[in-house]
């Protein structure tokens, strides 16, 4: 269904998206305006990828471990190009969601197995952006965060129900962009440190402790987290759309750069015995060098930004590959007594990590902790990921070596760090 106005479909449409069409390709003399518009969907995915849970995780570690980490930024520039590469041509050339191809190929039950860790980490990661929406509107308006909880959550749900949240995520990106000023805080602080930075990076000063694993894990499951990997698949999957490697470039650049400046300018300004126990409002005191005391105002516009792009696509992820997963009818060009049980785990979703909000939990630590439990589940998408790029029953072309070799790392050096982390715990 291709209509921009209306919501209603045909049989023919179920389990279909709601399809915007896209503006034409354009042209070889184009701008150089219209020719970054082209790199939307990139650039979008980078940001959702950096939600407010990978920003509060990289500032923790920046605070915790200083450079010590910087290594594993970089080692994940080729895992990202290779993945966002490859789950962008399995939904172009399948024209379906990751779990779709695994029940229809694999079987049912590894389908459900798929989504329900879907569940668990997005589910956790929810609540967690939530939390810090409503956090950072707590801090610009001077109020508990619980009296925002339930209008952020009933905003979400309203986005997902009665709008396309894809074409309103590309506008609240705008609102993301206050967290580049951790660019420029990167720097100013780095400035007489350039040496000692190269060499942490280059050379990696690794600490054999449970708190450093943890935080490798962590790292892994903010840059790797699985809900942006799915959603790479079905949001390339649009009849319209041609692969456009410049989007996988587009979506590890805004990744990495901000990661990679979180963690420096966190780092230089803060200083606490036990990072993950801080506020909100200490975490935006690392914008202070650059912007002084605007740094909590702009922290918390970002924050509200990261959230509100990410949150939409956590939903709309999870609710998809569960529908996928059971063979549910879906979609959200569907009307809602044809997609009962679809529109059903939206309103549940929201509903549930509304709930969870009141919970008198420190945000911080609960973006934290989504992160390490998203490292955690991390291999079994890209096991998928594998597997279904690799299968030419499914797909006309399959990965190179190289792509391959890097799915392959990520997902061993994820196993690798969990498994170490789970040995030292016990």
């Amino acid at each position: 269904m291709n209509s921009q106005r209306s919501r209603r479909g045909t049989a023919a449409d179920r389990g279909r998206l709601l399809r915007f069409p896209l503006p034409p390709a354009a042209p070889q003399d184009a701008s150089v305006w219209r020719q970054l518009l082209a790199l939307g969907p990139g650039v979008v995915t980078g940001a959702a990828d950096l939600d407010p849970s990978a920003i509060i995780t990289a500032t923790v570690i920046g605070a915790a471990f200083a450079h010590s980490l910087l290594w594993v930024v970089l080692l994940c520039i080729p895992f990202l190009l290779t993945i966002f590469s490859v789950t962008a041509r399995i939904g172009v050339e399948t024209r379906k969601g990751l779990l779709d191809l695994v029940r229809e190929n694999y079987g049912r039950n590894w389908a459900m197995a798929g989504a329900l860790l879907t569940i668990i980490v997005n589910m956790a990661v929810i609540i967690a952006d939530l939390m810090s929406v409503s956090d950072a509107l707590g801090i610009i308006l001077r109020q508990e965060r619980e009296f925002f909880v339930a209008v952020v959550a009933f905003s979400v749900w309203y986005v997902l129900i009665f709008h396309d949240y894809r074409k309103i995520t590309r506008y609240l990106v705008l609102l993301s962009l206050p967290l580049f000023t951790y660019v420029l805080v990167a720097g100013m602080v780095s400035w007489h440190h350039v040496g000692s930075l190269i060499s942490s990076v280059l050379v990696p000063h690794a600490r054999l402790s449970s708190d450093y694993v943890e935080a490798l894990v962590a790292l892994f499951g903010a840059l790797l987290t699985p809900y942006i990997l799915l959603w790479q698949v079905s949001s390339r999957s649009d009849p319209e759309h041609q692969p456009h490697r410049a989007d996988a470039h587009a979506a590890t650049l805004v990744s990495i750069l901000l990661a990679v400046s979180v963690i420096i300018a966190s780092a230089a300004v803060l200083h606490f015995p036990n990072p993950v126990d801080m506020t909100t409002r200490q975490a935006a005191e690392a914008l202070r060098p650059a912007v002084g005391d605007w740094g909590v105002l702009l922290f918390s516009i970002g924050l509200i930004g990261a959230g509100l792009v990410a949150l939409p696509v956590l939903v709309a992820s999870m609710c998809y590959d569960l529908a996928q997963a059971a063979g549910w009818n879906y979609g959200l060009s569907e009307n809602p007594w044809e997609a009962r049980s679809f529109y059903l785990l939206i309103s549940l979703s929201m509903l549930f990590a509304g709930i969870a909000n009141y919970f008198p939990i420190n945000p911080v630590k609960a973006l934290y902790w989504s992160m390490v439990l998203a490292g955690i589940m991390t291999p079994p998408t890209l096991i998928f990921v594998l597997l279904i790029s690799n299968d030419r029953r499914i797909m006309r072309t399959v990965n190179t070596r190289w792509q391959n070799f890097w799915i392959g790392a990520a997902a061993g050096a994820v196993v690798a760090a969990g498994v170490v982390y789970a040995v030292w715990k016990l």
